[in-house]
């Protein structure tokens, strides 16, 4: 490491200002502060010190999506072969993710270069998850051009016109995503969007469930051969890597346990699609809404809904950042899964909508939060 630290400093002139090559700071900062600590350091204040910066934050969430990523390329290559055997689906899986990634972060990452060029600072962190959690929420077999158009959407609209990471008001990821859904929506939605080469075909079982009305939905995702088991390991058609409710709850202790992901976000997200579960339950007796009675169990382990809680609605910087405000935010978002899966049924995988939602307005119930505080601190200084 010696020897990379000494050529690091004889190239550092170069890149610094009056240097040939003083455009392309951003890129020395990022390989320089990829294997070393930066050695600058706020000396004013307002700062706080600690030994999580944002690299070290953003590298932990990558570890809490690895269970994700891993089981998501398994099930990607099982899917087109059950048979195949555990290598041969892995190889498969891996087969289909690279393109993916690769696009993701090679679009994604020359769109910021050039805002951190244009700008003159450093290229963020955040990219590293926003180009990781892009092609994980994608059908494996998407057009390579409409990942980059996705990434392009997500890095340019979703985060750099607002001021870049920490400024963005939605998840950048979810924002990409959105784009790709609405613009080409044949290749995101429908009753048969799963397929690895032309060999195999299926309807994922959120799919199923909302296929006939007037119907029992849990019966009919049964007897299309999905179990509670198999859609809670996530052995199921859906997104590259968005299937496995246990994968998600693997990444959700690291988050937890680690800070980066706040808890109550995610306590109040599975509470709330309890609360809206239980509630449509009760009405389902008296509507041909199929969907109407999925328990909270199916919702649960069925989409999206582990992967979107855990690793997308708890994002920091688009979340709600009072305590009280993350119960609000994620039970909001919660209810709002359940509740475009059951009343919309053109769309009813809902935790997009439901967490861009969210989004929106998490400023207004921080903003109630906070004024609710200062109004119980009044009373309370008024009583003395």
């Amino acid at each position: 490491m010696k020897g990379l630290r000494g050529f690091l400093d004889r190239i550092e002139p170069h890149f610094s200002e009056g240097g040939r090559f003083a455009r392309l700071a951003p890129v020395y900062e990022m390989v320089d502060t990829i294997f070393y600590a930066p050695g600058t350091a706020t000396t004013t204040a307002p700062h706080v010190r600690d030994s999580i910066d944002m690299k070290r934050s953003m590298f932990t969430v990558i570890v809490a999506l690895m269970p994700a990523l891993l089981f998501g390329v398994y099930n990607t290559g099982y899917q087109a072969a059950p048979d195949a055997g555990f290598a041969l689906n892995m190889l498969a899986g891996v087969q289909a993710l690279l393109p993916l990634l690769l696009v993701s972060y090679l679009v994604g990452g020359l769109w910021e270069l050039l805002f951190a060029i244009v700008r003159k600072h450093e290229i963020n962190e955040g990219f590293l998850v926003t180009g990781l959690l892009l092609p994980m929420t994608l059908p494996p077999d998407i057009p390579l051009w409409m990942v980059a158009a996705g990434i392009s959407f997500a890095v340019v609209i979703g985060k750099e016109v607002t001021g870049g990471t920490g400024y963005n008001i939605f998840n950048p990821a979810l924002v990409g995503r959105a784009f790709i859904f609405f613009a080409y929506p044949g290749e995101m939605s429908g009753d048969a969007v799963w397929f690895l080469g032309d060999s195999v075909t299926a309807a994922t079982p959120l799919a199923v469930a909302s296929a006939v009305q007037g119907a029992d939905a849990a019966e009919l995702v049964s007897s299309a051969g999905y179990s509670l088991l198999d859609m809670s390991l996530g052995l199921v058609p859906g997104p590259l890597a968005g299937t496995s409710a246990i994968a998600a709850l693997l990444g959700a202790l690291v988050l937890a346990f680690s800070g980066i992901g706040n808890w109550r976000i995610m306590a109040g997200g599975l509470a709330g699609m309890v609360f809206a579960a239980l509630l449509c339950n009760a009405m389902a007796p008296f509507s041909q809404n199929s969907m109407l009675s999925l328990s909270p169990l199916h919702h649960l382990v069925m989409g999206g809904f582990a992967f979107g809680i855990v690793f997308m609605a708890t994002d920091p910087v688009s979340a709600s950042q009072t305590d009280r405000g993350r119960w609000i935010y994620g039970m909001l978002i919660g209810v709002l899964i359940v509740l475009i899966r059951v009343l919309n049924q053109a769309f009813v995988e809902g935790v997009m909508l439901a967490i861009l939602l969210g989004n929106a307005f998490a400023p207004m119930i921080d903003y109630f939060v906070l004024r609710r505080n200062i109004a119980r601190r009044k009373k309370a200084y008024a009583r003395q």
